[in-house]
């Protein structure tokens, strides 16, 4: 194969004053227009249903009321320390909140100690006697990963949920983390897969264990292309959030089926949120960034987090929802509504890229997958 997969660009338009993928992710033949993650891109191919998602059955209305109890289990949610400030939050806050309101006991972890506790009261506040805490984990950092793994091993003897979904955007120019690897690669795919094969033992204890990827709509403008998988060549923060974003999809499905094949009893389930007033333009490219206008001049288009929240609460809890499958807002163009079947890009299927993929971070994490007990 070569070393580009699906990686068609427009070429450079010189009278917008656009970069050749921002011209791409926000104007390129186009007819409708759809959400894509923290900002809105013009897109004429939103993907349907794949071949082996045809024929599931419609998903009922479903809300957090809908979650069964959870009394028993333990959760670990990355991120989670964005509460409430004005109109946005955090969609890993609503994820722990409802988990704990459902009674699991719920791990947030995230970089950030003060607004981690922060979160914790606030939850608490909300659920009265609920179980939850905070753990400091930098995902960009393999070694407080592996930290945080080595803690939670030596704290728990199993885990029945995991639920990768801290995130970040990148800024406008190229960042890299500790280890020297792009910023937002290593955060949202390279320290989660790294994580979850940390993980692995305790959640081959866990009861009916999952594995939640969050991934973002924005997978079907992604490529993963091995040749610059962290664009030192190419940098463009827009491309940076799509690539991470369908690195976690494919993972996710190649996940499943490993552990399908090798006998983890884990299921690997993928969900998005549609598109939702969190802090992720902010804290990235900012608000004079198209995302950030979008937010500023179109917010009818946004809902609320807790809302973008619930493809992920209904893949990490409810009985009806397939491993290996893919959620996310049943409403119009997948912008929001209640959680329903996400139709799959037809590149995040390939399970020859992925399984190069999985090789390739395997190797960049320093972890193996399947060896353990």
């Amino acid at each position: 194969m070569t070393d580009s997969l699906e990686d068609n660009r427009a070429p450079k338009v010189q009278a917008s004053g656009l970069s050749r993928r921002a011209f791409v992710r926000y104007g390129a033949a186009s007819v409708g227009v759809a959400a894509v993650g923290g900002g809105i891109a013009a897109m004429a191919n939103r993907p349907a249903l794949s071949p082996r998602q045809q024929g599931l059955p419609t998903i009922p209305d479903w809300t957090a009321t809908d979650i069964p109890s959870l009394r028993g289990r333990s959760a670990l949610v990355t991120g989670g320390n964005g509460y409430p400030v004005d109109d946005r939050s955090g969609l890993g806050f609503h994820d722990a909140l409802e988990l704990a309101r459902a009674g699991a006991d719920v791990t947030i972890a995230s970089r950030k100690q003060e607004r981690g506790e922060e979160a914790v009261r606030r939850i608490k506040a909300s659920v009265p006697g609920a179980s939850i805490r905070f753990e400091a984990l930098d995902l960009s950092n393999l070694a407080s990963v592996a930290e945080f793994a080595e803690r939670m091993r030596a704290s728990r003897g199993s885990l029945d949920i995991l639920v990768n979904n801290a995130g970040v955007m990148g800024r406008k120019s190229r960042e890299v983390s500790a280890d020297g690897f792009e910023r937002v690669f290593a955060t949202n795919t390279l320290g989660h897969f790294a994580l979850t094969a940390r993980l692995l033992p305790l959640l081959r204890k866990g009861n009916s264990p999952r594995i939640v990827w969050v991934s973002s709509s924005r997978a079907l403008m992604g490529a993963i292309n091995f040749a610059d998988l962290q664009l030192a060549q190419d940098y463009d923060y827009g491309a940076a959030y799509d690539n991470s974003k369908l690195a976690n999809l494919m993972l996710a499905f190649e996940m499943q089926r490993r552990s399908a094949a090798e006998g983890w009893g884990i299921s690997a389930i993928a969900a998005h949120p549609g598109i939702a007033r969190t802090n992720l333009v902010p804290d990235g490219p900012g608000p004079d960034s198209l995302e950030g206008r979008n937010h500023r001049y179109m917010p009818f288009l946004f809902q609320p987090p807790a809302q973008g929240a619930l493809p992920t609460l209904y893949a990490a809890t409810s009985p009806q929802a397939v491993a290996g499958g893919y959620y996310g807002p049943n409403g119009f163009l997948g912008l929001g509504g209640l959680p329903g079947w996400a139709g799959i890009p037809e590149k995040a299927d390939d399970q020859k890229t992925a399984a190069r993929l999985w090789g390739t971070v395997e190797q960049l994490g320093g972890v193996t997958f399947g060896r353990t007990a």
